[in-house]
């Protein structure tokens, strides 16, 4: 395999100690690293592309992450993870990287709540421009074990390195314990609850009462959630937005949309499909 670029990123921010890991783990294999990551913390940001944006630019603040090999250049962006994401694959930080590595979030990302993840959002949003990625998430707010998280994402790295990029990407969840506690690394589908649960008050005029809670949920033997609170590493294929080619929709009349005569315009009748849509504010209030 020839070496590669990777990109290093988070959700937690560049502070994080979890970037150091994923730096490690790629050098391991050979390849070369850029790390980017939030100037600050963006958990919960999922594909959203927000930052702090001026005239066009969006904000750089120096950077120098915890435990970080030497010689590896970072950046702290004052942007959301998959923002982050999507302004490397148009070379923003350097070579377009051939892959995406995001983590080692500070906290599982499994179940269907993954959805709303920051860590899961970049790899995400770099499959979407066709550069491959692995998400990497640890079980603990304050792990004591990143060389059992290093080991499983440096196997998992070997692997995926030459795979093409289809969509998917790698999500693994590692439980925070020591490498010969661990049970090994199996192949886990999305548990159907998230490990945290929110309760919804009725608050006041003003507010709306939200508390948390972790929740065991249903068994699901075969889940993330469960492999993961029984000692297993997990593994499991996600898929960046796609359209499904066995759609029936069908196209919809203008009489049907209730427009009584879509006719009554020469001009666009004369042209239709004519209608003018200025792609670059479509994009902006996206």
């Amino acid at each position: 395999m020839d070496p590669m670029h990777i990109l290093v990123t988070n959700d937690d921010g560049i502070s994080s100690p979890g970037l150091a890991v994923l730096v490690r783990a790629a050098l391991d294999r050979g390849h070369t690293v850029t790390v980017a990551a939030p100037a600050e913390e963006y958990s919960g940001a999922s594909s959203s592309l927000s930052g702090e944006e001026i005239d066009g630019r969006i904000a750089l603040v120096p950077a120098d992450p915890p435990h970080m090999p030497e010689g590896v250049e970072c950046v702290g962006v004052r942007a959301a993870p998959a923002l982050i994401a999507f302004l490397a694959s148009y070379g923003a930080f350097g070579p377009r990287p051939d892959m995406v590595l995001s983590g080692v979030n500070l906290g599982a990302n499994t179940g269907k709540a993954t959805l709303h993840s920051g860590t899961v959002g970049a790899v995400l949003t770099a499959a979407s421009h066709g550069i491959p990625g692995i998400a990497v998430s640890v079980t603990s707010g304050a792990p004591q074990h990143w060389e059992t998280a290093l080991l499983v994402t440096r196997f998992a790295l070997e692997r995926w390195e030459g795979r093409a990029c289809h969509e998917w990407i790698l999500n693994l969840n590692v439980p925070d314990v020591a490498p010969e506690r661990l049970r090994g690394l199996r192949p886990a589908r999305l548990a159907s609850f998230g490990a945290v649960q929110a309760q919804i008050g009725r608050g006041d005029e003003k507010h709306i009462a939200v508390t948390y809670s972790a929740e065991t949920g249903p068994e699901e033997p075969d889940s993330d959630h469960h492999l993961l609170t029984h000692g297993w590493a997990t593994a499991t294929l996600l898929r960046a937005p796609v359209d499904d080619p066995h759609q029936d929709l069908r196209t919809v009349t203008p009489a049907e949309l209730g427009i009584a005569d879509p006719a009554a315009d020469d001009a666009a009748a004369a042209s239709p499909g004519s209608v003018t849509v200025d792609a670059a504010t479509v994009m902006r209030r996206t």
